[in-house]
């Protein structure tokens, strides 16, 4: 990979960096075993983008196979899984060179590779190619998973370097004062904390007066508060005047590895996930080295559920022991370990082959911390919780299922089979949970059924994620598209795809009868906004929610289970704080700012303007609605039309060709790099003092400087392309990207001197709240109504074209302009730079993300929906999960139990509702009176006041009892119910505590 596609790799570059990325691009990669958790770990490192991938199996495809394998198909029993799966996983990835080996396993084929992995292998082999990779510097990884508990090593080698450990984008701050003293101590501006941690390096840039810390190496730092820390010896430095930022330096550390041989007794090399497990996983390490022994005597893995196996597998484990001395074994789990070990789970080999692929990224790019180096992971709380069961329900049926028969039997199976889902969202999880669900035969048989919506169509940066969908699908419906391939995978899958946004516009297609039919919901959502509303109606419906999200290399995932735990809850306000206005127009100090200044100045000059322009040509009634907005708006609105339809020669900004185009971007470079400063500076000098006698440019305020347009600069010229180009599209006048002759344009250019104004420049936004306020110029008001009333003045032009924001259109000129715009604003502040991919991530609020950890979560949730269906009712059974695979943390607990609140002596909880049927037998609806009647009798309540929504129904009023409900609430509202609106919810008050805070809402039906 020479170049790096960042239209395919844009998500993934945030999270890996460019330059982990090239050193990915070089290595060669072996993947033993090609059953379901082989090809997880290849689809993941293939999507990732290493120079070449080798797929290695010697067996031959069988049914239990298709429970996990999505590359094989019925076609493929009895044939070679490495050359059956060959082909798609080429088509994963055309950049990375994708091959198989179907012979055996030897020392001068590992040689050829820079990481290898093993995947259902023996004890042995991993002990034999581990000591041969780990003498020749090569990485090694085993990953392995049996029934419903997996386990993965890592070995990089006596000497391994991780170049950055976490990932983290280096924390930097402004510089407020710096104390001469030993130590120095600095406090930062107090907009925000600083985010350094004890211990961490820094160093300074541009600061003034003691210019000595400019020059100092990396120095570490002792934090002694949110906005202070103390570092070397500076009482013999210069004194501090002003300025000056403190940077991150991100620290390299060195890694020692054990081989895989002498790995297997250290129990110090076992990494502890789940505290409540520690016991369960140091004794599950001995267990797998009892599974291999198991194997290699009887040649099989234990029957499902047989005593005698798990009785061998159990004094196996005890021998190993002995020499271990394990204060504790979990006996119990050594024996469901052998129950389930011939057990192949797709959720499980999502999870494992996440993780596993991770640590190739590791091992090939320096980038994150390994694994250092064991990891075992079970999920047994989702069998049954009577262990007491017939060992000829989990033997093979010679199905597709059979790998997960063996878990959990034929009967669960069919259970699985007749699930009603609905997943919304077929992104990046949600092509995960599909194929996973397809695997699991969720759905898959007569009764049962998924439905999956999703309303964004495929685009090229989706497919280094969204595994199901190629490259001949970019701009295809991605819930179509992703049905159609999971039919593939299982042809027995029972899918309907929607393209519908969820939410009050679809309400007449995901209604209560909807709702009703569904066993379950899976939330794939990327906004905090649409999970809530899904929640809600999940909820309202009394349906579990199975939900899961990401961030770059970190993934979460949440269970909720009507009355047993809390749901998701509303959407909460941003913690993010709002830039304030004053700091984007005149005093910006971070690069965030002077984005989101150029993002503000593309909506203003080529969207907000083109629609002003267009409401004035076909709205009789523009200025009148204009002066609703209040006068200096109205006149800002009225200058901008106006000069929009004028042309130049008669004092107007209307181009009549691509010159004037170009005319007007080199007078906006003027104004806006070189003016505004200019004046900036005329109302505050660089030696401007406060009235406190403090320098006015100091901490958060950046002394500007005026930029020179040179035509030689190329970002200078990025501007000038990028705005003249978006100028004229909003004309429809055709642009160039010839710079040569647009630079011949540009030296017929004259531009004015600048001359200084007498005008006060708000400081805060309160003062430019009251400057917004003041009375607008009423002479200048009126003359510009005066101009617009003219009729000439609308048959002069045809009108305007709005360009609307697209971040992902490199051809556009958006980003460029945006990013020209605000690196050039950032050189007026020396504020440092970014580049283009940076600041598409910052304005576009791009979440970074990584195939890896996408299938991590995925397994995860599908877990969770195993004890679903298996119907668990205590919370213990349940787990919430907070993962980060950059540092390898996973942390599990349980989900929080739903709390419960008190309504005249009752105990409610959210799950709880009074269910009325307004109509009952095809009947007359019900009157208010004959509802407030019913709650009485059935709940021995007294409704004394009752709201729709915001609107309220009843307080009393004696006249609308006789009404009916569904008419009271059309009067109320003053809006018709949609016919498709079968149930609404009413929020009631009670004569015997009308004080409560929460009651349980009535879910009146109209069927």
């Amino acid at each position: 990979m020479e170049t790096i596609d960042e239209g395919f790799y844009s998500r993934q570059l945030y999270v890996l960096g460019r330059e982990a990325m090239q050193r990915m691009a070089s290595a060669s990669v072996l993947i033993a075993g090609m059953r379901g958790l082989g090809v997880e770990v290849a689809k993941n490192v293939i999507l990732a983008g290493v120079k070449s991938v080798t797929v290695q199996d010697e067996g031959l495809a069988q049914w239990k196979d298709l429970s996990s394998q999505f590359f094989l198909s019925e076609s493929s029993i009895s044939q070679n899984r490495a050359e059956c799966s060959l082909q798609q996983l080429k088509a994963l990835n055309p950049a990375v060179h994708v091959s198989m080996h179907s012979g055996a396993l030897d020392q001068q084929l590992l040689l050829q590779f820079q990481v290898v992995v093993l995947t259902d292998s023996s004890l042995d082999d991993q002990k034999r190619f581990g000591d041969v990779c780990h003498s020749h510097g090569i990485k090694f990884i085993v990953a392995d998973t049996k029934g419903l508990c997996g386990q993965l090593f890592c070995d990089f080698g006596e000497v391994f370097e991780v170049l950055d450990q976490d990932g983290e984008t280096p924390e930097s701050a402004l510089i407020q004062k710096v104390s001469q003293g030993n130590p120095g101590v600095v406090i930062c501006s107090d907009d925000q904390r600083h985010g350094f941690k004890d211990g961490a390096k820094v160093v300074f840039s541009e600061v003034q007066g003691m210019t000595e810390l400019n020059t100092l190496p990396p120095v570490q730092i002792k934090e002694r508060g949110s906005y202070s820390f103390s570092i070397c010896d500076t009482s013999t430095f210069s004194e501090y005047e002003r300025g000056g930022i403190v940077t991150e330096v991100k620290q390299p550390c060195t890694l020692h590895f054990k081989s895989l041989s002498q790995a297997l007794m250290l129990d110090q090399l076992l990494i502890t996930n789940d505290f409540g497990k520690i016991d369960r996983h140091k004794t599950l390490h001995l267990a797998f080295q009892a599974l291999h022994a198991f194997v290699q005597n009887e040649n099989r893995l234990p029957s499902p559920h047989c005593q005698s196996d798990a009785d061998i597998i159990l004094d196996a484990v005890k021998q190993l022991n002995d020499d271990f001395k394990l204060e504790k074994l979990d006996e119990a789990a050594v024996r469901r370990f052998s129950f389930t070990a011939q057990g192949d789970l797709a959720p499980l080999n999502a999870f494992i082959g996440g993780l596993a692929a991770q640590e190739v990224i590791k091992a090939c790019s320096g980038k994150f911390m390994p694994l250092k180096q064991w990891f075992y992971y079970d999920a047994l709380e989702c069998l049954p919780e009577d262990d007491q069961v017939e060992e000829s329900l989990f033997t093979p049926k010679g199905t597709r299922y059979d790998g997960q028969i063996a878990v959990f039997g034929s009967d669960f199976q069919e259970k699985l089979g007749r699930q009603k889902y609905f997943l919304v969202g077929a992104g990046a999880i949600g092509c995960e949970l599909l194929k996973n669900f397809a695997l699991m035969g969720l759905g898959a048989g007569e009764e049962g059924h998924i439905t999956v919506t999703d309303m964004d169509h495929i685009e090229k940066s989706n497919l280094n994620r969204q595994f199901l969908f190629r490259s001949k699908d970019i701009g295809k419906a991605k819930a179509e598209i992703a049905a159609r391939a999971v039919k593939a995978i299982n042809p027995q899958m029972n899918i309907t795809a929607h393209v519908n946004r969820l939410g009050l516009e679809s309400e007449q297609v995901y209604n209560y009868q909807f709702y009703s039919g569904l066993d379950g919901v899976a939330a794939a959502l990327d906004n905090v906004e649409a999970r809530s509303y899904l929640d809600a109606r999940c909820v309202a419906h009394m349906k579990p929610m199975l939900e899961g999200g990401t961030q770059g290399s970190k993934g979460h995932t949440l269970v909720v289970v009507p009355h047993l735990t809390e749901s998701y809850g509303p959407a909460k306000s941003s913690s993010k704080k709002e830039i304030p206005l004053c700091t984007l127009k005149n005093f910006p100090h971070r690069i965030e700012h002077t984005l989101q200044w150029a993002r503000d100045q593309f909506e203003g000059l080529f969207k907000q303007v083109p629609e002003n322009v267009m409401m004035y040509l076909k709205d009789e009634d523009f200025i009148n609605r204009a002066l609703g907005r209040g006068e200096v708006e109205a006149l800002q609105m009225f200058s901008e039309v106006w000069s929009s339809l004028v042309d130049l020669s008669s004092g107007g900004k209307h181009p009549e060709s691509w010159d004037h185009c170009v005319h007007w971007a080199r007078q906006q470079w003027e104004t806006q790099f070189n003016n505004d400063i200019k004046q900036l500076l005329h109302c505050f000098p660089p030696d401007e003092l406060t009235t406190h006698g403090l320098r006015f440019w100091s901490g958060t305020k950046r002394c500007p400087h005026p930029l020179t347009f040179d035509p030689s600069n190329v970002t200078h010229m990025d501007f000038i392309v990028a705005a003249a180009n978006l100028y004229a599209q909003t004309y429809g006048i055709s642009g160039s990207r010839d710079r040569a002759s647009i630079r011949e344009l540009l030296k017929k250019v004259t531009v004015s001197e600048f001359i200084p104004q007498s005008l006060k420049i708000p400081v805060t936004d309160e003062e430019m709240k009251e400057q917004q306020d003041n009375e607008a110029d009423k002479e200048k008001l009126e003359e510009m109504k005066q101009k617009l009333s003219s009729p000439s003045l609308k048959s002069a032009v045809m009108g305007m074209f709005p360009v609307e924001f697209e971040k992902d259109d490199d051809t556009n000129f958006h980003m460029d302009y945006i990013t020209a715009a605000s690196n050039l604003r950032a050189e007026n502040y020396d504020i440092p730079a970014v580049d283009r991919h940076e600041s598409k991530r910052i304005v576009g609020r791009i979440i970074p993300a990584i195939a890896t950890t996408t299938a991590a979560v995925s397994g995860l949730m599908c877990l969770e929906l195993f004890k679903l269906v298996q119907g668990h009712q205590k919370i213990q059974f349940y787990k919430t999960a907070f993962i980060n695979l950059a540092v390898m943390h996973f942390v599990q607990c349980l989900p929080s139990r739903v709390k419960a609140f008190t309504v005249a002596g009752k105990q409610f909880t959210l799950w709880d509702n009074f269910l009325v049927e307004g109509r009952r037998r095809g009947g007359q609806e019900m009157t208010l009176e004959q509802l407030i009647q019913f709650i009485k009798e059935r709940f021995d309540l007294k409704v004394c006041c009752l709201f729709y929504g915001r609107s309220l129904l009843y307080y009393g009023q004696e006249d609308r009892l006789k009404q009916r409900v569904s008419e009271l609430i059309e009067k109320v509202t003053q809006e018709e119910i949609p016919p498709h609106k079968n149930m609404m919810e009413l929020v009631p008050s009670f004569d015997e505590d009308v004080d409560c805070e929460l009651v349980p809402n009535i879910h009146y039906l109209l069927l």
